[in-house]
């Protein structure tokens, strides 16, 4: 071949990587995804708030209990609170912060991710009141899924829930420490008295849920509909994990070394915590603050098998779809993905600084490999697919314009402020036309195991987003941005 055509060539070939290169702007993802954070805000929304279309809702949230319940975060497309996957989300959150915080400090989104963290910790206080008891809802799942509303409208009962001494909820109560406690560290540089009243909280939390174990849906029969937890040993370990990372006590290693270590997981999500409980330990055995022996090996070894299989360098490996995305399940598949990814990116890190690789049954996995690996999957989410779609709204040309979401799918309250009722606001559901308010940053369920994914309204396993999908993500795409 000649020089000259050697050369046209190569230029072809920078022009289309830094085409390639160009679509994936991380920072650009990492900002919109903080973005959704912003429009899932309930309560009288504060003045910098940046989504413009949304307004004030659920002033009245928790005086039904004289409690003030109106912040926090609305679930999904729908209008509840619900405790449980919301803590998980915050805990998401305050990992991402905690691990990757120069890099958003870099990015200039630190102040951002900290915004999105506090709106969702002080709600947490509010709903905790006294050591034994916690709200762990607000809203009821079956009435507001029979309305289609904006917030600012809701018609529909805003009962807040509560568990306690009599009504225990272990699960969540567990979860809301280790959200408590990871964001004690985020805040701990910035406003260490804040910090303080966050790890006050969080170890009140997990006494209690030591102290009296059950299942949450037991004592709150309307948020196991929805959010039904398998279990309540994983949070007890995550929560002992992030408060031995916030205080150093020993008693908090104590409760890890005599916990359950969870054994290989399929899966890290809203209601299964143990490879997040691993991999912090696993941190703990990579500085030598624990031995490499007994139970802490045990934990290492769970969250490696679970790694290696989320590479596809493990016996037994995550499903792939033809197009290349990790395939876990058929509802809301996406928040799966991100969540491992946070685990992955996290885990390159940790043995980077260890100066230590990853050995898998199929071969050694480098800390790079581990980032590529997370690349290709945020890569995919962002529009390197088959449908050339970017699953995250907003970002890219090519995006789904009718996400299930009551807020984005009617006439901002700013356009029209007259009262959309219960009923009337499925006219707006039954539009077959974009949703009017662009849902900047919020990732959909996402496509099927075989990379279909079909943008209608009413197909809310894809096309519904939710936090905790969303949360997982701003650590990753900070580590990469």
């Amino acid at each position: 071949m000649a020089p000259k055509t050697l050369l046209l060539l190569s230029l072809i070939l920078v022009l289309l990587l830094g085409q390639s290169c160009a679509t994936k702007d991380y920072g650009l993802a990492l900002t919109k995804s903080l973005l959704f954070f912003e429009a899932q805000r309930s309560g009288k929304l504060p003045p910098g708030q940046r989504v413009t279309w949304r307004g004030d809702s659920a002033p009245n949230d928790g005086k039904d209990n004289g409690v003030d319940l109106s912040g926090g975060y609305f679930d999904a497309g729908d209008n509840v609170k619900f405790g449980f996957p919301l803590a998980y989300s915050l805990t998401a959150i305050a990992w991402g912060v905690v691990e990757f915080n120069s890099r958003l400090e870099a990015k200039k989104e630190i102040g951002n991710a900290l915004a999105a963290l506090r709106w969702g910790t002080d709600y947490l206080i509010h709903a905790h009141p006294q050591p034994d008891v916690l709200y762990v809802e607000v809203g009821d799942g079956s009435s507001d899924h029979d309305c289609w509303q904006r917030p600012e409208d809701m018609s529909t009962p805003r009962t807040s829930y509560k568990i306690d001494d009599s009504k225990p909820g272990s699960d969540v109560a567990a979860e809301s420490a280790a959200a408590l406690a990871a964001a004690s560290i985020a805040f701990k540089g910035s406003d260490p008295k804040y910090s303080g009243t966050l790890l006050t909280h969080a170890k009140q939390l997990l006494e209690f849920a030591r102290n009296h174990r059950g299942l949450y849906q037991n004592s709150v029969p309307q948020a196991g509909q929805f959010y039904s937890s398998s279990g309540d040993d994983d949070e007890i370990v995550w929560a002992a994990a992030w408060l031995h990372r916030a205080t150093g006590e020993q008693t908090y290693l104590d409760i890890l070394s005599s916990g359950n270590n969870g054994g290989v997981r399929s899966m890290f999500s809203w209601d299964d915590k143990y490879v997040g409980a691993q991999l912090l330990v696993t941190k703990l055995l990579l500085e030598g603050k624990v031995p490499n022996s007994g139970p802490w090996a045990a934990y290492k070894n769970n969250v490696d098998m679970f790694v290696c299989s989320v590479v596809q360098k493990g016996n037994n490996n995550v499903q792939k779809s033809p197009g290349g995305i990790l395939w876990f399940l058929p509802w809301a598949n996406l928040q799966y993905v991100t969540s491992s990814m946070l685990v992955v990116s996290t885990y390159a890190d940790y043995l980077s600084a260890a100066k230590a690789t990853l050995s898998c049954p199929q071969g050694s996995v480098s800390p790079q490999d581990l980032i590529s690996f997370a690349t290709s999957q945020v890569d995919y989410i962002l529009g390197a697919n088959p449908k050339a779609m970017s699953y995250m709204v907003g970002f890219g040309s090519n995006f789904p314009v009718q996400v299930h979401h009551r807020g984005a799918s009617i006439v901002s309250i700013k356009a029209d402020p007259k009262s959309i009722g219960c009923k009337e606001g499925f006219d707006w559901f039954n539009r077959n036309s974009p949703n009017p308010n662009v849902l900047d940053g919020a990732l959909v369920g996402g496509p099927d195991a075989n990379d279909a994914y079909t943008d209608s309204r009413s197909n809310y396993q894809q096309a519904e987003p939710a936090i905790a999908t969303n949360a997982a993500l701003i650590g990753v795409l900070a580590r990469l941005a």
